[in-house]
């Protein structure tokens, strides 16, 4: 099958493999494991934090962060399709006790004006009390678009005058660096704190880490601790993520490439009303009304290609590191041969 459902489905290389294998390990959980020690801090220094902490998932680090940045009766501000709302099990409410209040976004982008509009007075003791911001970079429902840093920075700026703490939901941060040129240093500059994923396009089985100040890792730690996400021997699942760092983060404009060539042959598909713009490896896809999303689906298995359903006539395909070219043209030419019928 090709498989185009998410860049979570990559399996580890060779070299991935081999250096899992051959990782010097030790007991994270008293903070002995080497390998895990070296990954949190590369990440830490690559985007100009204090510390860092590696747990099992995204999901986990952005679910930490919120339990760390705010109290039970807060509020948190992001957009309806965000990650943490979403496809993260009511964790905002059920772990952290938090409401969330959603700005309007294109795309899953919103402004700093959005977001002082939606803070509640500090005097309103019948309001929950704003507490964090949370932003996602790329944004998934999105199709991947990536975020203005200017207009981040003058969220920044909101949040600081009105004692907010801002949250990088960073699970593709790296597909973002690919395509706007912008470093690790700049993208961490305005954030609290960052969840940096390894399991999508830079291809590792496991893993993400999340960075802060010293102080935040401190607390951020015991509460990995209670949420179950205290690892032993953690380093053979860390060395998967530094040998990502060092092999696959240059070649994620290649899944960039494959992405824009689905989406350009989308485009001239009879059943396909519209296609979300491409800037990095997300396809979005609306079809007109006469194909539901899930009649599609069925009928790319039977032709080998598989996809997600992200609504009742929208489909989202995403391009990554195992797919090779003759692969892209065979799910194109499905695409086309379905969508014409």
């Amino acid at each position: 099958m090709i498989d185009l459902r998410s860049d979570t489905v990559t399996k580890p290389t060779p070299g991935m493999r081999e250096a899992m294998a051959n990782a010097e390990v030790g007991d994270d959980v008293f903070g002995e494991d080497p390998t895990v020690n070296a990954l949190e801090a590369r990440l830490a220094a690559l985007f100009g934090h204090e510390a860092g902490l590696f747990c099992p998932s995204g999901t986990q680090t952005n679910q930490i962060a919120i339990n760390v940045h705010t109290r039970p009766g807060d509020e948190v501000i992001c957009e309806d399709g965000a990650h943490i709302y979403r496809y993260e099990g009511g964790g905002t409410m059920a772990t952290s006790g938090c409401s969330v209040k959603f700005v309007p976004a294109d795309r899953g982008r919103f402004t700093a004006a959005d977001v002082e509009a939606a803070i509640n007075a500090t005097d309103a003791a019948y309001l929950a009390r704003t507490r964090l911001v949370v932003v996602e970079n790329t944004n998934n429902r999105g199709g991947g678009s990536i975020w203005d840093l200017t207009e981040v920075q003058r969220i920044r700026s909101m949040c600081q005058r009105h004692g907010l703490a801002l949250h990088l939901d960073g699970a593709r941060i790296f597909n973002a660096m690919a395509a706007d040129g912008r470093t690790p240093l700049e993208w961490g500059a305005p954030f609290d704190s960052i969840s940096i994923c390894l399991s999508k396009g830079l291809g590792a089985p496991v893993g993400s880490v999340l960075v802060g100040s010293a102080e935040f890792i401190r607390q951020a730690r015991r509460v990995r601790k209670r949420l179950g996400g205290g690892m032993r021997q953690a380093g053979i699942l860390a060395a998967a993520g530094m040998y990502a760092l060092d092999h696959h983060v240059a070649r994620l404009r290649y899944d960039h490439t494959k992405a824009k060539l689905l989406a350009d042959a989308l485009q001239q598909v009879h059943a396909v009303e519209n296609v979300l713009p491409v800037q990095t490896n997300i396809v979005v896809f609306t079809l007109a009304n006469v194909l539901r999303a899930s009649e599609l689906l069925g009928k790319l298995r039977e032709e080998g290609v598989l996809g997600s359903e992200f609504g009742t006539f929208t489909v989202r395909m995403v391009t990554h590191m195992d797919l090779n070219e003759a692969e892209m043209e065979q799910a194109i030419a499905a695409v086309q041969k379905i969508g014409e019928r």
